[in-house]
């Protein structure tokens, strides 16, 4: 089940515009013993999947990479995340990675910019860790209630979760400054 799991990571991240989470949440409730692995699982086929965007973003960005953004309707999306990247990098790709906001767009934007694969990779552990193991702790402290938690204050948690990461990165950078 765990490979499946995987694949299905995989896809959601490359093209599946639906949360994974809808079908994880349920998942780990029911199979509490596991949870652990689970989100390993889903992480595991994310990472894969963001090394794959990557080099769409690398090497395919003028063919694969616009048609894609074209085809999702992430125009706007892209826009807006390439001028947030130029500035902060690693700090958007993990904004990205905890937010509700397509990782499609951080995945071909850091590699169409050139922008290191191993910080790419550690940020992105990073968010999907947050995110997923996070949600895997949820689910072991709450058990049933996880779900109906998710449901009525998942976007609030997540938006807060990464209005943190980001307020203490950019504290972090203007303290290197000062440092610096």
């Amino acid at each position: 089940m765990l490979w499946l799991l995987a694949v299905i990571s995989f896809f959601e991240t490359i093209i599946i515009p639906i949360p994974i989470e809808l079908v994880v949440i349920p998942l780990m409730a029911v199979n509490r013993n596991r949870i652990w692995a689970i989100a390993s699982a889903v992480i595991c086929g994310c990472l894969l999947a963001s090394i794959v965007g990557y080099g769409v973003g690398m090497v395919l960005y003028q063919s694969l990479g616009v048609w894609f953004i074209d085809t999702m309707g992430m125009q706007s999306s892209y826009a807006s995340f390439q001028d947030f990247f130029n500035e902060y990098g690693f700090i958007s790709i993990l904004a990205v990675g905890v937010l509700p906001i397509p990782f499609q767009v951080a995945m071909i934007t850091a590699g169409l910019s050139g922008y290191p694969i191993t910080l790419f990779v550690l940020a992105a552990v990073i968010a999907r860790g947050i995110r997923y193991y996070g949600l895997a702790w949820l689910v072991s402290r709450y058990g049933e209630h996880a779900e109906r938690m998710w449901k009525k204050n998942g976007l609030l948690t997540t938006l807060a979760a990464g209005l943190i990461i980001i307020g203490v990165s950019l504290g972090m950078q203007a303290l290197a400054g000062v440092v610096m």
